[in-house]
């Protein structure tokens, strides 16, 4: 039989069972409104609802709902269960006389009877001078959003540590903020102590700000770690400065001529920076700074308009402003070599300004003179005179390095092996002679150790018209030698 729509309406808001919803979240609200409604149709007496005399409500458990166990257990689990709200107590259940009532609990929610019974025990409540209903329903707070202005520090910490919602504006006094911050620190969280940090830097003055990070190391060096990161450079002086941390503020300004990329402009901070507080090694650093520049300045103006034969075989493949001092140095004997001492790009008017060792000078100009195939000035770098007039080639580092050097720029045979003959110790002479194949210094070094083996095995991997090979065929032959094997 199809129903009427008002009485589908009626069926299913009057049914044993509700039919399914989505709306999952508000189930203990609705359970609470019913257990509201029960309640409150006991101290109401409502006898209008004559059509719901056939139906029974029960809940998901099976029990009646409206029924005094029902009613007492959904509100007090429901009391228990939500640690976000508490209800007032009520008083549900009017003192009345055994003796005087003569109906059962069941009659008070079955049927509502046409008789006076039920109008008879009703007004056994008109004597109570105050009414009592079930307290007004509400939902739970969301998590976070209605708390977090009441947090203390350390609950806001363990917030922020996890990730959930909070805020920082309520900690307003300076009381507070430094609370706030200790417990960061104490919980040795960067991120806590970083973030804490920047409420700081917005909501405190300079002076207060640095005053208190003062006494807390491990917020200072987050801060100052945190400064050079987001590139306040600036702000970071001051920090530096009010500490009293003079060299390292000193350092931090100096640090900033990275930033300037005019020559001239930089030259010029450079030149402001001289009267800072550095320290003694910092201060010469700064100098010799200053002095190169300027000079790569003077350099780069005059060699931009040079024509002579060597800027014509070799351009210049890039400026040398800005350069460091060994770069300087390998240019000046590349372009300048053999200009006076009082000129400015003379190679050794650059080693006697900057104090350049006698070794990296060495290696610098060896690099550049054998790039350019000029074995004469490399010869001149080691030739030197004693007291009796005799040249003699000595090297502040050893000759080795030297023959790996002129091999890298394809020095002739003959130039190698003459520095080769200059190594001191047999076996690294030979060691270096196979391994440039200077075929003399082997053969010669295998007739000084009287290695006839040796020099058989060597021998044969030549080929049999070569000179080498019929040197050592002539030694082998030689009868005056004294062969240790």
């Amino acid at each position: 039989m199809t129903r009427a729509k008002p009485e589908d309406d009626e069926y299913w808001n009057s049914s044993k069972f509700r039919a399914f919803t989505f709306d999952d979240d508000d189930d203990e609200f609705s359970r609470l409104k019913e257990s509201k409604r029960a309640v409150n149709s006991i101290l109401v007496g409502d006898d209008d609802d004559d059509d719901d005399d056939d139906v029974e409500r029960v809940s998901w458990s099976g029990e009646p709902v409206g029924s005094i166990s029902w009613s007492v257990k959904e509100t007090a689990s429901s009391i228990r269960s939500g640690s976000e709200q508490s209800f007032p107590k009520i008083d549900t259940t009017p003192s009345l006389s055994k003796q005087g009532s003569g109906y059962s609990l069941s009659s008070l929610f079955k049927a509502k009877s046409k008789s006076g019974a039920f109008q008879s025990f009703s007004e056994s409540f008109s004597d109570i001078s105050t009414r009592t209903y079930a307290p007004a329903l509400r939902k739970p707070k969301s998590d976070g959003k209605d708390f977090v202005s009441d947090l203390s520090p350390e609950e806001t910490v363990r917030r922020m540590q996890k990730g959930r919602a909070f805020s920082l504006e309520k900690f307003r006094s300076l009381q507070d903020k430094l609370l706030l911050l200790d417990e960061a620190v104490a919980v040795y969280d960067g991120n806590v102590i970083t973030a804490v940090l920047i409420y700081l830097k917005k909501s405190l003055s300079k002076e207060i700000l640095y005053r208190e990070l003062m006494a807390r190391d491990v917020a200072l060096r987050h801060y100052v770690h945190y400064l050079k990161e987001m590139g306040e450079q600036k702000l970071l002086v001051e920090l530096l400065k009010a500490l009293g941390r003079t060299e390292d503020m000193a350092l931090m300004q100096y640090k900033e001529h990275l930033n300037i990329k005019d020559e001239g402009r930089r030259r010029e901070f450079l030149k402001s920076c001289l009267s800072l507080p550095f320290s003694q090694d910092d201060a010469t650093h700064v100098q010799d700074h200053y002095t190169l520049l300027e000079r790569q300045i003077i350099i780069e103006a005059s060699d931009k308009k040079a024509d002579t034969d060597i800027f014509r075989k070799f351009p210049r493949k890039a400026s040398i402003l800005n350069m460091p001092i060994i770069t300087t140095l390998y240019y000046s004997c590349f372009y300048h070599y053999g200009e006076s001492e009082g000129t400015f790009s003379s190679p050794s008017n650059i080693r006697k300004t900057f104090r350049i060792s006698e070794k990296q000078y060495i290696l610098t100009a060896l690099g550049a003179r054998a790039k350019l195939k000029s074995w004469f000035d490399v010869d001149s770098l080691f030739n030197t005179k004693n007291w009796l007039g005799y040249t003699k080639k000595r090297s502040p580092v050893g000759f080795h390095r030297v023959v790996d050097i002129l091999q890298k720029n394809s020095a002739p045979v003959q130039v190698l092996q003459e520095y080769v003959n200059l190594i001191d110790d047999p076996e690294l002479k030979l060691s270096v002679a196979l391994k440039y194949k200077c075929h003399d210094v082997i053969i010669n070094t295998y007739r000084d150790l009287k290695d006839r083996q040796q020099l058989i095995v060597y021998r044969d991997k030549l080929e049999q018209d070569s000179v080498e090979y019929r040197k050592i065929q002539e030694l082998l032959n030689n009868g005056q030698i004294r062969w240790k094997n």
